[in-house]
This record gives C-alpha cells, sequence and structure tokens, in this order.
C-alpha cells in the first residue's frame, strides 16, 4: 500500500513534519541519508529551520531538495547519473536565450511586430511551452487538434502562428544541443523513478508539500509512496469533505455548448490535490492524518471552519446547519482600513507589537507588491529590517535604475531631463570626488534652464556656449560650459555606438557604466545581478531579435529587470517575514497577516493567454485559467490555520472603490462577522497625526532702513507696490524662479525672443521694414523653437511683425523717427537709484521724445494705471527727461504700448496710458512724469528709505504672479488674514 499523509492546516507544516521524521528515524546517521522532496527553495529554508528547532542537540540532517530548483539533478547527486544504455540529457537552454530565439521567431512570423512586444509575447510563449510540458502534452498535438467550430479569427490566427513556432523550435533546440528546462526535468523525474524502483534510494525518501500536478511530478510521489522508506506527506487535503462534494470537484471532461457535463471547480484549494491524486492514482481513502503537531499549532477546529467556508459554491447551503465548533474562527481578527496607505500602517503596527513577546514570530502574507512595500517601509522607521522574500525588482535598485538612465538619456537625445537624471544618478562619480561633480552638475541644471535645446549631444553643448556673459543667465551658462566640457567625453561613445552591430548597444551601454560610476555599477547584489543579466543579453544578442535603438532596448531592458528579485544576501530579522504566496507555503509563524485581501488582488485576476483560446487549453486538456485561484485560495487556507491570523484589507485601492475578496465574503458569511482589530487601526489613525495645525500668518518682514535696496528698476516698482514681500524676496533675499526644464516656451520666453528680433532689427537694419519679417523667421527656425509653438504662434507673430512695420513706416511718413531702441537709462530720485530699459524711444516731430513699449500680449489698462501701477512707461520718460539716457534729450511727449496681441482691427494694435485731454479715465499726458514721479516718491519713502514693513500681497488684484506664493505661505492666511 503507498505511503500517504497528510498534514491539517491548524498544524504548523514544516515543524510537525520535522518532528514526525525525528522521532521516526531516531537514529542520527539514517536520518543523514534520508532526502525529502519540497517545492520550493524556500521550503527547503523553512523545513532547515524546523529541524533546528526540533533538534535538542547537534543534528546531521536529510538532503533537502526542491523540485523547482533548475539544477535538480546537481542538487540530488549521484541518484541521477544515467542508468545503463541511457545517454546523458543535454543541457537546459538558458531562460533569456530561450526568449531572445523565441522573440526572433514571433519576429519572423509576425513582421513588423515591435521587438519590446515580441520580446512580451515570447514570454507568454515561453510559459505556454511550459504549461504543455508539465502537463506532458506534446506540442505536435497542436498539429491533430481538431479545430473547434466558432474559434474566432484571431484565435485562429495565433494558432495557427504558434503551430508554425512550435513546428521551428524543436530543430532550433537540436541545433544548439539543449532542451527546455521543463522537459528535461520532466525527463530527469521519470529517470529518478525508474532508478529508485530498481536499486531504492539508499534511505527514506519523504516528497512534502509537493502540489505540482505533472504526470512526470505524480509518477514520482507514487513511486516514493511505494518505496521501502517512502512516504508522500500532503499539505492540507481535506479527509473530511463530503464525498458528494469531493467528486463534484472534478476532473471532468470539458464542457462543450451543446453539453450538460459538469465543469470542474478549478478554483477550489482542493482540485489540483485531487487532480494529483487521480494522476497517481489513489484514493483520498488512502491518505492518513500526520499524527505529530508543530508545537505551534492552532485548535483543530480551525482547519474545520477554513474547509466549511472554502466549500463549493453549490454546497454553501450547509453553512446554516453548521454546529458552532465548525464555523468558529477564534483566533481571527480582521482589519479593514480606508486606503492602502492606512492598512499598511496597522499591519505594521501589528508586527511591531509582536516583536513585544520574547520568541513570538510574525509574518506578513500577500501577493500585494505594493503593500509589501509599504509595510517594509513602516517597519524600517522603527529599525526593523523584515525579511521580504520577494526583495526588489532589478529596475528599483541603484544597479538598475542606473542602466535604465542610460539607456533613456541616449533614447530621448540626451534632452535635459533624461540627461541630469543619469548625471545625478547616486552612483555616479560615487566617492570622494561626488561633492565636485554635483557641484559640476548643478551647474550644467542652471544652464539647461527654460525650452529643449537641440537634440544631442552638440545641442547641449551649442545651448550652454551661446550664452553672452552680459545676459541675465550668461554668468551660469559659462560655468555651465565649463563643467560641461569635462562631462561629454563620457557620454559620447554611446552616441556614436554603430547601430547595425547586435551587441553594439549592449556593449556601449556597460562601457558607459563603467565610465560614470565604475565598480560600483557592478558591486552588491544588485550590482551583481545586474551584470549577469547584462552579460546574458550581450551574449544572446547575436541569436535575437535586433534592437534597433536605445528606446527599444529601453523598454526591453526594463522589462526584463522588472523580473529580476535582488535579494540580500542575509535575511532580514529572525522573527518577521514578509512572504508571497508561493514562499509562505509550508511556513507558519504565531501571528500570521493575511493582506490586501481585495477582489483582483487575492486572489488575483486569471491572465489571458494570448495564444491558446479557452476551448484549445481544454482540448489540448491543459489547466484552466482559474487553476491559479484554485493555488491562491489553498495558500490562503494554509496560511489562515496559524494560531493568530489578521486578515486585512482596504476599502479602495489607487484606481477607486475596491470588492473585498470572495475568500473574505465567505469567512464574513459562513461566521456571521469577523471580528474587527479595533486597536490596530487606531493605532494607525493616530500614529502620524500632527494634531491642531498652527496656520502662518501674513508675512510682513520689516528690516533695518540701512539694509534696504538703494536701487531699483522701473519693472520692479510696481512689484514693490502690490507685493512688497515678492520684492523683498527677490532683491533682499536673492531669490528666484527657476525655469523648469524641457519647458515649453511661456509668456516671458516669447516676450524676450520677440524683443531680441526687435533689437537686432534696430541696431542691425536700422529699422528696415523689409529685413523685420526674415529675422522673425530666423528666430522661429532656431534651435530653440518649440514646434507646438512654431505651429500656433508663427501666423500671430507674422502678422503682428508685418503691422510693426508698416505702422513705423507711417510715423515716419509723419516724421516721427527713432532714436535708440533697447536703451539702458538711470537717473537718482531722493537718494533711490532708478534705471530701466526702454524698448525704443522716438523723437516726434515737435521734437518732444515718445516712450515706446513692445508687448506680445495685452496692454494694461486705464484702471490700473488710475490706481497708481502699469507707470512704467512714465518712469522711463522721467529718465530720459532728465537725461538719463545716452543720446536722448527732450520732454516727453508721448507714452505707447505696441501691442501684438489681437486687437479691434487684426494682430498689433496701439495704445496709450495718457491722453493729451485725460479722456477715458487716462492721465493727461503732460502730467504723465510727475504722477509715476509722485508714486514712485511714495513708495521709495515707505518701503526703500522708509521702516514701512514688506507686507505680503498688499494689493493682489495687481500682483499675478505667483513665484513667491509658496515662500509666503499664501494658502495659509489667504482670505483668512483680514489685514
Amino acid at each position: 500500500m503507498p505511503s500517504l499523509f497528510t498534514i491539517d492546516p491548524h498544524r504548523a507544516f514544516a515543524d510537525a513534519l520535522a518532528a514526525g521524521l525525528i522521532a521516526t528515524h531516531r537514529d542520527p546517521m539514517v536520518l543523514a541519508r534520508g532526502t525529502i522532496l519540497l517545492p520550493s527553495n524556500r521550503a527547503v529554508r523553512a523545513v532547515s529551520d524546523a529541524f533546528v528547532r526540533r533538534a535538542e542537540g547537534g543534528l546531521l540532517m536529510p538532503r533537502l531538495v526542491p523540485l523547482g530548483d533548475p539544477a535538480i539533478d546537481d542538487r540530488i547527486g549521484g541518484t541521477l547519473e544515467p542508468l545503463t544504455g541511457e545517454p546523458s540529457l543535454p543541457p537546459a537552454i538558458a531562460p533569456l536565450e530561450r526568449r531572445l530565439r523565441l522573440a526572433r521567431l514571433i519576429v519572423a512570423h509576425r513582421p513588423g511586430t515591435d521587438v519590446s512586444e515580441a520580446m512580451r509575447l515570447a514570454a507568454d510563449l515561453a510559459r505556454t511551452l511550459d504549461q504543455l510540458h508539465v502537463d506532458d502534452v506534446s506540442p505536435q498535438a497542436l498539429r491533430a487538434l481538431p479545430i473547434p467550430d466558432g474559434l474566432s479569427s484571431h484565435w485562429q490566427r495565433a494558432l495557427d502562428q504558434l503551430t508554425l513556432i512550435l513546428d521551428r523550435w524543436p530543430a532550433e533546440l537540436a541545433s544548439i544541443g539543449r532542451m527546455d528546462l521543463t522537459e528535461r526535468r520532466n525527463q530527469l523525474f521519470d529517470r529518478l523513478a525508474r532508478r529508485w524502483r530498481q536499486q531504492g534510494a539508499g534511505g527514506f525518501v519523504v516528497a512534502a508539500g509537493i502540489n505540482l500536478t505533472s504526470p512526470p511530478v505524480a509518477r514520482l510521489l507514487r513511486c516514493v509512496a511505494e518505496m521501502d522508506g517512502g512516504s508522500v506527506v500532503f499539505a492540507g487535503l481535506d479527509l473530511e469533505m463530503p464525498e458528494e462534494e469531493w467528486a463534484a470537484l472534478g476532473p471532468h471532461d470539458p464542457d462543450p455548448v451543446s453539453d450538460f457535463r459538469p465543469r470542474s471547480i478549478e478554483s477550489h484549494p482542493q482540485y489540483h490535490l485531487k487532480l494529483l491524486l487521480d494522476r497517481m492514482s489513489v484514493g483520498r481513502a488512502e491518505v492518513q492524518r500526520w499524527r505529530w503537531g508543530g508545537g505551534r499549532d492552532a485548535r483543530a477546529a480551525r482547519s474545520r471552519a477554513i474547509a466549511s467556508a472554502l466549500a463549493p459554491a453549490s454546497h454553501t447551503a450547509r453553512w446554516i446547519d453548521l454546529p458552532a465548533d465548525q464555523r468558529s474562527l477564534a483566533g481571527v481578527t480582521a482589519i479593514v482600513a480606508a486606503t492602502p496607505a492606512e492598512e499598511a500602517q496597522a499591519i505594521a503596527i501589528a508586527l511591531r507589537e509582536a516583536l513585544e513577546t520574547p520568541g513570538r514570530t510574525a509574518q506578513l502574507v500577500t501577493p500585494d507588491r505594493g503593500l509589501a512595500e509599504r509595510v517594509s517601509s513602516h517597519l524600517r522607521r522603527w529599525g526593523i529590517q523584515a525579511d521580504d522574500s520577494a526583495g526588489r525588482p532589478l529596475s528599483a535598485t541603484p544597479a538598475g535604475t542606473l542602466l535604465l538612465a542610460i539607456v533613456e538619456a541616449a533614447a530621448e537625445r540626451f534632452a535635459p531631463v533624461a540627461l541630469l537624471a543619469l548625471l545625478k544618478h547616486s552612483l555616479v562619480a560615487a566617492g570622494e570626488g561626488r561633492g565636485e561633480w554635483l557641484a559640476g552638475i548643478r551647474r550644467i541644471d542652471l544652464g539647461l534652464r527654460g525650452p529643449r535645446p537641440a537634440p544631442g549631444l552638440a545641442g547641449i553643448t551649442a545651448a550652454l556656449e551661446r550664452a553672452e556673459p552680459g545676459a541675465r543667465d550668461g554668468g551660469a551658462r559659462m560655468q555651465a560650459a565649463s563643467a560641461w566640457h569635462a562631462v561629454r567625453p563620457l557620454l559620447d561613445p554611446l552616441e556614436r555606438v554603430a547601430a547595425d552591430e547586435p551587441s553594439a548597444l549592449i556593449v556601449a551601454l556597460r562601457e558607459t557604466a563603467d565610465r560614470l560610476a565604475g565598480d560600483a555599477a557592478w558591486s552588491r547584489p544588485a550590482g551583481q545581478a545586474a551584470a549577469d543579466l547584462i552579460a546574458d543579453l550581450e551574449a544572446g544578442s547575436a541569436f535575437g531579435p535586433p534592437l534597433g535603438d536605445p528606446a527599444t532596448l529601453a523598454r526591453v531592458l526594463r522589462s526584463l529587470m522588472d523580473e529580476v528579485a535582488v535579494r540580500p544576501p542575509q535575511g532580514g530579522h529572525p522573527r518577521i517575514a514578509i512572504l508571497g504566496l508561493i514562499e509562505a507555503r509550508l511556513q507558519q509563524a504565531d501571528l500570521v497577516i493575511l493582506g490586501g485581501l481585495n477582489e483582483g488582488t487575492w486572489p488575483a485576476l486569471a491572465p489571458a493567454d494570448p495564444w491558446l483560446a479557452p476551448r484549445v487549453r481544454a482540448e489540448l486538456g491543459l489547466a484552466g485559467l482559474e487553476r491559479r485561484i484554485g493555488l491562491s485560495a489553498h495558500s490562503f487556507a494554509e496560511a489562515l490555520g496559524a494560531p493568530q491570523v489578521i486578515v486585512t484589507r482596504a476599502r479602495r485601492d489607487a484606481s477607486g472603490p475596491a470588492v473585498a475578496s470572495r475568500f473574505w465574503l465567505r469567512l464574513e458569511a459562513m461566521s456571521s462577522g469577523l471580528k474587527a482589530a479595533e486597536d490596530h487601526l487606531r493605532l494607525a489613525r493616530v500614529i502620524d497625526d500632527p494634531g491642531m495645525a498652527s496656520p502662518a500668518g501674513r508675512p510682513a518682514p520689516c528690516p533695518l532702513a540701512e539694509e534696504r535696496p538703494r536701487r531699483i528698476s522701473v519693472t520692479q516698482v510696481d512689484r514693490l507696490k502690490a507685493d512688497p514681500f515678492a520684492f523683498y524676496a527677490q532683491q533682499m533675499l536673492r531669490l528666484r524662479a527657476l525655469d523648469p526644464l524641457d519647458a515649453e516656451p511661456s509668456a516671458a520666453w516669447r516676450g524676450t525672443a520677440v524683443h531680441a528680433v526687435l533689437e537686432a532689427w534696430a541696431k542691425q537694419d536700422g529699422f528696415d521694414p523689409a529685413a523685420l519679417r526674415p529675422r522673425a523667421l530666423a528666430m522661429l527656425s532656431g534651435e530653440e523653437a518649440h514646434p507646438l509653438m512654431r505651429a500656433l504662434w508663427q501666423p500671430r507673430l507674422m502678422e503682428a511683425i508685418e503691422w510693426i512695420a508698416a505702422q513705423l513706416q507711417k510715423d515716419r511718413e509723419r516724421g516721427r523717427v527713432p532714436i535708440v531702441s533697447e536703451a539702458t537709462g538711470r537717473v537718482e530720485l531722493g537718494g533711490i537709484m532708478l534705471d530701466g530699459r526702454a524698448d525704443r524711444i522716438d523723437r516726434d516731430a515737435g521734437g518732444g521724445i515718445v516712450v515706446v513699449d513692445y508687448k506680445t500680449g495685452k496692454a494694461p489698462g486705464p484702471k490700473a494705471v488710475g490706481a497708481g501701477f502699469a507707470l512704467q512707461l512714465g518712469l522711463l520718460g522721467l529718465i530720459a527727461e532728465q537725461g538719463g539716457f545716452p543720446g536722448v534729450s527732450g520732454t516727453a511727449t508721448g507714452f505707447e504700448y505696441w501691442s501684438l496681441a489681437k486687437g479691434r482691427d487684426g494682430f498689433g494694435e496701439v495704445t496709450s496710458p495718457a491722453h493729451d485731454e485725460g479722456k477715458g479715465g487716462r492721465i493727461i499726458t503732460d502730467r504723465f512724469t510727475a504722477v509715476a514721479a509722485a508714486n514712485f516718491k511714495d513708495a521709495a519713502d515707505r518701503w526703500l528709505t522708509g521702516n514701512e514693513p514688506f507686507t505680503a500681497k498688499l494689493h493682489p488684484e495687481h500682483a499675478p504672479y505667483g513665484d513667491y506664493d509658496q515662500l509666503m505661505r499664501l494658502e495659509e492666511w489667504y482670505g483668512r488674514d483680514a489685514r
């Protein structure tokens, strides 16, 4: 009779297994000669730890072998030496090499497929191949498959392409002397079973906790169960499920549309175990309970309650008549949080609380990696480094982000944002010279602010070397250019890489990482994983699809890095662990928290198979897409057997309201409601509560009079009067808002560009009307001209530019001629130096001077001028009248805004804040400079030579700019402060 056992969910599997084997094999040498087959490496660690806990002294442990290990033959050792007359099996093809080769076949059969999409399809195709091998279905069975009627055309095309690829795949493997890993493992299992039947294993063999249902595994387990000293120990096989329910699980034949045969309940947690028993040709009645306990077990009633809660849907009506001991969930509590952040905080508090009891262990089991990372971050605030079995994706580690930053910078032709993200990376120039390196990069950062320069490293060089020493940002750009000359040689080889060499781009990536970061790029576990991936990708580039360009490599590299988990060389805290569903199997702690119990997370949505339609999978006898839900349910049932369990969920996720998991709803329905873990939720809500906020008041700094500036420009007078705090921040604190990187051309940039065109037109072309249009077109075709701006603004600008030329010609015909353009003047008034820059000053026919200011937008209206603001023209006229502009003298008789915005008669309009008779609320022309002088004197006496505080937003209606709103904490007091 086969030796078959099961350990109920309420028992700690690993500890119960170790206790039973130590008790059965008291001779240490007999125990040492044994072999235990386990499902995974994490299970090996769990059982190994259990043996250490159960051993009273020294112990020679049996050989622990994970069946999922790629090097399964090496782990078992000499038992897998080839039988007489059996040749050695070819080595398995490396996973990345197989994926690259499959991607090349996909591109060949699907012309035009993007390489990154081909790599994604190759990963799905590899999983399909593995499923065929796992279920012992020959890929050639697709040829003989009867195509069901009504199969959608896209499924038919996918099946045709899959058949073509699978026809070529065996020849591809044979040509390189390799075989698929899953097929090789199947053959190893069959060879091992034959050998053990013929020669024995040389010691006892136990297959523990294995839930793989492939026929080769089932044959191996049958062999183990029938061997002398062999036994199979299942995890959580339900021996008390009514026979009617057990039979209803299946497996049944596929359910055609025209038939009424029952469907297999693959989503049930016992389905895969029943399928495994069927493939082993044994019955449930032959399985016995493992009689040893684990020492940290829950009450036996927990297993009965779990089985009741997860009964098939058609049999849940019996919940009404269940006795109390079969529905009791004593020791199970629930946390229903408002948000995922609150859920993570409550879980972290519960885990920390467990550490208050010496020797108490706790673990979080969740498939939600976002939740696991949040909990891990919360624990680190208390100095607790949890043992996170999933590790971190390589793409989220410093080594991974460095490689991605390099290829993304190349893909974006070294645009400022991508370039600076690379140059500021934590691994670049790490070490003693890091400070000096960052100082240079910050200069480059300041120099590249504003619209995006031309693409490529040459565009960056041109943008930084274009600065003029006298310009506002000229000094910053000159310093940036000096720093850039030391950086550019490090990136030149990456830009010059030859696209026709398959591995050239990958080699350039590796060498650029070496130049920028040196050994830091490849050190520590993350760096080693990155080095291995790059080496494999470089070696496989010859037989993979052509990567083509950096953008394609960036997408491929990110997808590959997302699949590589980086784990620290040693575990974290010995009593706290964060586990995924696979890693949590066969493990149990004193406190188990099941987190993220929302539908779509636990269980996860069944992924679609892009290659095989569900009906085709059924015809082939492959596992249905719902089989994963059953495995997830089994993991849930096993974890629910811990002595103390907390189940958690959040009412909403990042996208909106969330629905409770079907497992959660079953527990609540069967037990008439779960007990709430209110203390943890309450602490989660108050731990970060800052208490009552004390809003800031309206700022009004009041420096000493001798500390106040004695110089001001005409454009700053309005800011001084309307928002004194902004003037204080700009002129006294020397704070200026930085333009963003890759900025779209703003109104200020457009104004600066137009002023530059008009200045060059005046000084180099002598206001020649025929030369203005070519200069404007040259500006719009320049490197800094944004394509969208060029398309939308050019028609408007050209019309306005032509209007300026025509208007100037009309003025000339009336005897008015320009004197100076973009002239700088200054004059001292009441101890304050007032300076300004006039866009243009004309001499009219009567000998007076006319001050002209160009506006790319609307000109200030009479209301603002009447309130004492927008007096820039009057102050410029005042400087001109007092001889502040070289070569300009006389009385100001005109003040004009030449606006390029749309007016009543098209683009371009002349307006004036002054009028000879004061009509329309405007100031009388002869008094305009006097009014401007009086307003300036009042402002200077109050804030520059007096003791008036620099109050924030004194006149907000005339202070539209918000550069300093955050500094003044505007939102805290605006509307509340009555001043």
